[in-house]
């Protein structure tokens, strides 16, 4: 019976594992491999980039001479039927009024020279590629900054919930306290009312801050486009005081950094580049084109009485040729390409430039919040450490009668909004600080 039963538990047990998988821990890496691989976004801008790899391989074909082959059969009904050659060409040695022909070639054609025009195009789809990629790694850093920001923001919100439960548990105490000294005429009712309205107000801003982390890993879930129904968690870091108060690098060294790793910047290098390649294949439209040309044919008749071998053999034919092209006039189609070309690069040298004062405004956002952040924190922490004391001490005060409610409140109140203010601190120096390690080195960490 008691082997009976331990059977019995152990498949109840294993039928109910399930039901105590703990959700798998994301680490921040875990997030940002995943975002990049599953983000559509990303996804859409490696498409472009195949597709720009198409037209790539295609223009490089091009270089190389096109061939084609053709054949034509037809039939043809002459009513008043004559010897000697016919109307189309074919000499008749027969009178039938039905003749069935057949024609057969194979051409070549070769452009030889067109003002480099082929060869520049071959250039422009390769940088097209390579800012189809820089497109890519642009939008993969977008994600990760975001991505860092919602981790950072789930990490606050975590910390902020266990100071408010270390609040609950001092109310907690303080009401049993107060039940304590009502008992003994220490304190009346409405002073007892406000410590259960502390406790009441700790559970609270408990439950304020846990709807705060579902909702930072709502965003974080979609923005991973993760659209099950499994928990989702986060790998709890260590995060250490050390942590904020690192030294925080150089304004310029960040920005110089960042004007040579930032796939934004070389993006509009590489269209600057391209700028300067439709130039070029714009100014070859008024140089020659150089072509050659080479095919070979036959034909076969019914009108013939020759067998159809003999008669591929006596139309065969070869020939060939080389033609040049040159432009004289063309209502100004040329000169308005290439002008056009040139207002582009302009163009392309202004989106540059804005974007690099985008960028270092961006930097300096970040520098400058890093900054103040890690001031605060400093500032923060003594002030925690003040508030925590007199806290204490205004408990020890109330436990004796010295004082009333409202002083205890204040005291508490003070106490907590210090500790916030350094967890927030903290966290945005630790924010910023990365942020510009990543802007530097595009690294995140």
């Amino acid at each position: 019976m008691k082997h009976i039963t331990k059977i019995i538990l152990a498949s109840i047990l294993a039928s109910a594992s399930p039901l105590f998988t703990q959700a798998k821990q994301w680490s921040l890496q875990d997030c940002i491999n995943y975002a990049i691989k599953n983000n559509i976004t990303i996804q859409k801008a490696q498409l472009t980039k195949k597709s720009a790899y198409e037209d790539y391989l295609q223009s490089k074909a091009a270089l190389l001479p096109s061939l084609s082959a053709s054949t034509s059969q037809s039939i043809n009904y002459t009513p008043w039927v004559a010897s000697g050659i016919s109307s189309d060409g074919y000499t008749r040695s027969s009178i039938d009024k039905t003749s069935y022909n057949g024609m057969y070639s194979v051409s070549g054609n070769w452009t030889i020279w067109n003002g480099n025009r082929n060869r520049n195009q071959i250039k422009l789809n390769k940088l097209t590629v390579e800012a189809a990629e820089l497109d890519s790694a642009i939008q993969a850093q977008n994600i990760e900054e975001q991505i860092v920001q919602l981790y950072i923001q789930i990490l606050y919100s975590n910390e902020a919930i266990e100071v408010n439960k270390e609040s609950l548990k001092t109310s907690q105490l303080n009401e049993e306290r107060g039940k304590t000294m009502l008992n003994v005429g220490k304190i009346s009712k409405a002073d007892l009312a406000q410590l259960t309205a502390q406790r009441a107000q700790d559970e609270y801003n408990i439950v304020s801050a846990e709807n705060n982390v579902k909702n930072y890993k709502r965003q974080l879930k979609a923005l991973l486009q993760i659209t099950n129904e499994d928990d989702f968690d986060i790998t709890i870091p260590t995060t250490t005081d050390e942590m904020a108060m690192t030294e925080i690098p150089a304004l310029n060294d960040v920005y110089n950094s960042a004007l040579n790793n930032r796939p934004e910047i070389k993006n509009y290098l590489n269209h600057i580049k391209q700028s300067d390649l439709n130039i070029k294949i714009a100014k070859a439209n008024k140089l020659p084109t150089i072509s050659a040309n080479a095919g070979i044919s036959t034909s076969t008749t019914s009108m013939n009485n020759n067998s159809w071998r003999t008669q591929l053999k006596d139309n065969f034919g070869i020939g060939g040729g080389i033609s040049v092209s040159i432009p004289i006039s063309d209502n100004r189609n040329s000169k308005t390409i290439i002008n056009k070309a040139l207002i582009q690069k302009e163009n392309c040298m202004l989106d540059l430039k804005n974007q690099q004062t985008t960028l270092y405004s961006t930097i300096e956002n970040y520098w400058l919040q890093a900054n103040t952040s890690q001031t605060q924190f400093k500032a923060a922490k003594l002030n925690t450490e003040s508030a925590q004391k007199s806290y204490e001490l205004l408990n020890e005060q109330f436990n004796l009668g010295l004082k009333n409610i409202i002083e205890l409140r204040t005291g508490k109140d003070k106490y907590i909004m210090a500790k916030q203010n350094e967890l927030q601190a903290k966290y945005m120096t630790i924010l910023n600080h990365n942020m510009l390690k990543f802007y530097q080195n595009g690294i995140i960490k």
